[in-house]
């Protein structure tokens, strides 16, 4: 590998970063347009690069390349949310059977702490904070996974649902919050007595009461209407 590739792959892997990082905390929302040329200008950098990073997060599911029209910031519709949490519904509860036997004494203590700051975040008052910290939650509870495809799939399912999990939280009420924190803390719980039918049915559970709030927000979901705080 030449030197010059190299140095094209080191700054495509840069450009992926500060985009997914970009699209995970909302600065660029669904259906925003990811011109080659702009990014370029933004990035310094010439347009391989700039594709190679596109690919790459198309792969992740954070954007969507289409023919004669270039990338897109990846969105769903509200049937397609849905299919994508029935699938997690099924997916991660099996996930999280696959972990639970392996997981370290030093993950399980930090998926406590974890827990713990999370309930710090006061919800949609720390709406960044409560998404990041969340994801880093449940996906670090994953992490006994020795097959890596069950791995891409879910961090992809997480990686698609993002924005509009991000929605959710906006609306939360402090109920449903507080809730969700008990719900981290009982899987904690469950993972440390190396219950897996519990750790698998309070997942579920988890997952499926975050699906149903959209009878409640979905209309407003999907009025096009996002924003960060």
């Amino acid at each position: 590998m030449t030197h010059e590739v190299i140095a094209r792959t080191v700054q495509a892997s840069r450009i992926a970063d500060e985009l997914r990082e970009q699209i995970l905390h909302g600065d660029r929302t669904p259906g925003s347009r990811l011109g080659q040329e702009s990014l370029a200008a933004e990035f310094g950098a010439s347009r391989m690069p700039i594709r190679e990073a596109l690919r790459a997060l198309e792969a992740e599911g954070l954007v969507e390349i289409k023919p004669h029209s270039g990338a897109w910031v990846a969105g769903l519709d509200q049937t397609e949310f849905e299919q994508c949490y029935k699938l997690r519904e099924v997916v991660e509860p099996m996930v999280i059977g696959e972990s639970a036997p392996v997981l370290s004494a030093e993950q399980l203590d930090r998926l406590s702490e974890f827990a713990g700051e999370i309930d710090n975040t006061g919800g949609a008052r720390g709406l960044r904070a409560f998404l990041r910290l969340d994801r880093e939650f449940h996906l670090l509870s994953y992490a006994g996974v020795s097959y890596p495809f069950l791995t891409e799939l879910v961090t992809r399912l997480w990686n698609t649902t993002q924005p509009y999990r991000r929605e959710l939280v906006r609306f939360m009420p402090d109920a449903s919050f507080q809730s969700t924190c008990a719900e981290h803390h009982l899987i904690v719980d469950a993972l440390r007595n190396r219950d897996i039918e519990a750790a698998q049915t309070l997942v579920r559970l988890h997952i499926r009461r975050t699906r149903m709030t959209l009878g409640n927000y979905g209309e407003v979901l999907w009025s096009g209407d996002q924003k960060e705080d």
